[in-house]
């Protein structure tokens, strides 16, 4: 089985769902896969691997918290042992999900199903259908040349001037495989030097924080302030009440905010300064990462907040050269930090793919993103999309 434990997902999966279990636990979602570089002449078809990915979700399906699992989770000073208890209950419902092959050799994967039941399938799913065709495409993958690449970013972290650059890894959904992820991340725990062990700050991967002793990071994801589309008073305050509900849960903890729902400018006019105040930081995700902070800076100072006591988190698309650029850009003006994903855990010189499970419904409405990156944007549901601009004033 590729996932043996329900902890091989991303941080943000538990703290989602803890809000999902007190605040919205009746909600009803919809998610949809997408292979944006499904037409690379260098991707081949997923459709030829459709039995044996479901065949992997159904172990995925198969697996219960295990008491270890449970006081780990319980030990997180942010995670309430209600929500443990639950969890306790927990296990995924194959009922949930199909997995279609197309003719064109593409494939159709659907979720749908009570929020609560269905929110814990994206990261392993995903994390699934990257071994699966990985392991098929690459029967003899060249691990040398992996750890070569690894060997020379982490010699590019250790260049002078850069000791208080933190990475984190963010790559679970798109790694190369869990046996790589893990000698990745006990690369980069063990390798850097004593006075730059710092650098390394965590991994979004419950298990293997768990398994390391590293620190487990995130917060929020899009399908959290997408669903407030439809879970909220009314359209054009859903970016608050989903900012109002976390601080609800959380009282000031796992205070970053995502600011790419629906582009930068309509999330600067909804974070005013009582969220400026309340917020610790806010993740970029989508668009030019160099123009977002630095409209993020002067934002902090049009609200009287010091920029250097708030931080700004970068997660989109990161190599640990384009790293390097925004730290010495934006390094002594605030406080940084950066989520590298694909290029840490598919870097062995094959072409990743670019998979995503998105949410497209919630309680029978059409919910999407509009992000500062059009190509990321997914729903099925183009006047739906149109009145979101309107709201939102988008052009």
């Amino acid at each position: 089985m590729i996932i043996t434990s329900l902890l091989d997902t991303d941080l943000y999966k538990f703290t989602m769902m803890q809000v999902v279990l007190h605040q919205f636990p009746g909600a009803e979602v919809e998610y949809r896969f997408q292979c944006r570089n499904a037409h690379s002449p260098q991707v081949g078809d997923l459709a030829a691997f459709v039995d044996e990915i479901r065949d992997e979700i159904r172990g995925l399906c198969s697996l219960r918290f295990q008491d270890a699992e449970l006081a780990y989770l319980k030990s997180l000073r942010f995670i309430k042992s209600d929500f443990v208890d639950f969890l306790a209950l927990f296990r995924l419902n194959e009922k949930y999900l199909s997995v279609t092959a197309r003719p064109t050799g593409e494939i159709d994967i659907s979720i749908k199903g009570p929020w609560l039941h269905t929110i814990l399938f994206e990261i392993p799913v995903l994390a699934i259908v990257n071994e699966v065709y990985f392991r098929n495409t690459q029967k003899l993958p060249d691990l040398r040349e992996g750890r070569r690449r690894l060997e020379e970013k982490m010699g590019q972290l250790q260049a002078t001037g850069l000791a208080e650059l933190k990475i984190a890894d963010y790559g679970t959904r798109r790694r190369f495989g869990r046996v790589w992820h893990e000698e990745v991340l006990r690369t980069l725990a063990a390798t850097l030097s004593a006075s730059l062990r710092g650098q390394f700050a965590g991994t979004s991967n419950v298990l293997f924080a768990q398994k390391l002793g590293l620190t487990p990071l995130g917060t929020m994801a899009h399908e959290y302030l997408q669903a407030c589309q439809a879970l909220g008073p009314r359209l054009r305050d859903s970016q608050v009440f989903g900012f109002e509900s976390w601080a609800k849960e959380y009282r000031g903890d796992l205070g970053i905010a995502l600011s790419d729902v629906y582009g930068l400018s309509a999330f600067l006019r909804d974070f005013d300064l009582y969220f400026c105040k309340l917020f610790d930081g806010a993740r970029h995700d989508s668009g030019d990462p160099f123009a977002w902070g630095e409209r993020m800076l002067a934002h902090y100072v049009k609200n009287r907040v010091d920029p250097k006591t708030k931080t700004l988190i970068f997660s989109d698309g990161l190599t640990v050269p384009r790293t390097i650029e925004l730290y010495q850009q934006f390094r002594g003006r605030c406080q940084l930090a950066f989520g590298v994903g694909t290029n840490l855990t598919n870097d062995l010189g094959y072409e990743p793919l670019q998979i995503v499970i998105k949410m497209v419904r919630c309680n029978g409405q059409p919910v999407a993103k509009l992000s500062d990156s059009p190509s990321k944007n997914m729903c099925d549901d183009e006047k739906y999309l149109a009145y979101l601009r309107q709201v939102f004033e988008i052009a």
